[in-house]
């Protein structure tokens, strides 16, 4: 066959550099400068594919050789120098992401690494990861979205995109990248690591709920805890969780606990009706009345649900209720007390807070001395 020139080869990898076939582009390109070593022009072309693949080392050597043969020339010195700050750019995008300055290395990728090596998978990958650990999960949705449309197989990218999925709870989704990405390699650990703490996560979850419609309100606490643990940082999906807890903790009478649980709920997300409904009804448990009827206010203005309406009334008499004075409680006796015992605790007590008796704290005694009195009437 005729010897295929160096132009010829050229121009068929310009042609591929348009549509980004880069691979084949820089097989033609090496192919052009075995047959002609002072093609020029093919080391400024690989040298910028490579620069863009972010293979810098490799790029540098080929601009190096350009301007050999073109001394001087002006586009390729600039290339050269948008070739180093890419290249530091990125160390330092990387150094930030491990030390926790997630918003200045996403600002080194986009604006310095991806507009100089737009095809940089590294660099990619990176921002990916970066959009995850900024909690933007539908970014990294999107962003690895390209990335997977380019190379279906990329397991870092199915690995990041699933935990963005598992972290927006939407488990099915995030199980089904995980799968693929163990049918291509099993023995991945991180894949394994997400995939089986997502299955864990779906167990502890389902055995709280069983135990609950079951009525095994104990085991169910502990499920939820149990659950709650396995991944504390995982809030879209633990605000149900709380919000599990707490309910069961409201019908076990655990008041203050249930408090808890639901105060959880509410910091997560302050809208949550049910939340707001279940912490007014474990704050009557502990017998905290205001509190009470603050939430149950604030359930009954989101909702027309009669049940909060009757709940709210609830607490509002039980408010009115502990504002009357307990005259039991003030002489110290049962409400079941006989005659004779009310007698016998008012004279006591009448004795020891007599005014005559209490000179150094005189007006507080006077004060109780009348109250028992009045209690005493009563």
């Amino acid at each position: 066959g005729i010897p295929v020139k160096g132009d010829d080869l050229l121009q068929k990898a310009e042609q591929r550099i348009k549509v980004k076939h880069y691979s084949e582009a820089l097989e033609d390109l090496n192919a052009a400068i075995e047959a002609d070593l002072t093609l020029s022009e093919a080391y400024s072309r690989r040298a910028n594919i490579l620069r863009q693949l972010c293979r810098y080392e490799e790029s540098e050597v080929n601009y190096n050789k350009y301007l050999e043969l073109k001394p001087e020339n002006a586009a390729a010195e600039k290339e050269l120098s948008q070739l180093h700050q890419a290249r530091s750019a990125l160390e330092t995008a990387s150094g930030l992401y491990d030390s926790g300055d997630l918003k200045k290395a996403l600002e080194y990728v986009d604006k310095v690494v991806l507009v100089f090596s737009p095809a940089c998978s590294k660099a990619k990958l990176l921002k990916v990861k970066l959009l995850l650990a900024s909690q933007d999960y539908s970014g990294a949705i999107a962003e690895t979205g390209y990335i997977l449309k380019e190379e279906e197989n990329n397991l870092d990218a199915l690995l990041v995109r699933g935990r963005a999925y598992y972290y927006l709870a939407d488990h099915d989704v995030a199980m089904r990248h995980y799968q693929k990405g163990l049918r291509l390699d099993p023995e991945h650990s991180e894949l394994k690591k997400a995939y089986f703490g997502l299955k864990n996560l779906q167990k502890k979850t389902k055995s709280a709920e069983t135990n609950v419609e079951k009525g095994k309100l104990r085991l169910a606490v502990e499920d939820y805890k149990a659950a709650l643990a396995l991944d504390p940082v995982h809030i879209a999906h633990n605000v149900h969780l709380h919000l599990g807890l707490c309910k069961v903790l409201v019908k076990l009478g655990r008041g203050k606990d249930a408090v808890n649980s639901c105060t959880e709920v509410l910091n997560i997300d302050e809208e949550l009706t049910e939340a707001l409904v279940q912490r007014g009804e474990a704050k009557l448990l502990v017998e905290d009345w205001e509190g009470a009827v603050e939430d149950l206010k604030n359930a009954a203005q989101k909702s027309q649900d009669r049940s909060i309406r009757e709940a709210l009334m609830r607490a509002e008499k039980a408010l009115k209720l502990s504002k009357r004075k307990d005259w039991y409680k003030i002489l110290g006796v049962s409400k079941t007390a006989s005659v004779a015992e009310i007698k016998r605790a008012y004279k006591k007590l009448a004795l020891q807070w007599h005014p005559d008796k209490n000179s150094e704290n005189r007006e507080e005694a006077e004060n109780k001395f009348r109250e028992i009195a009045a209690a005493y009437e009563v």
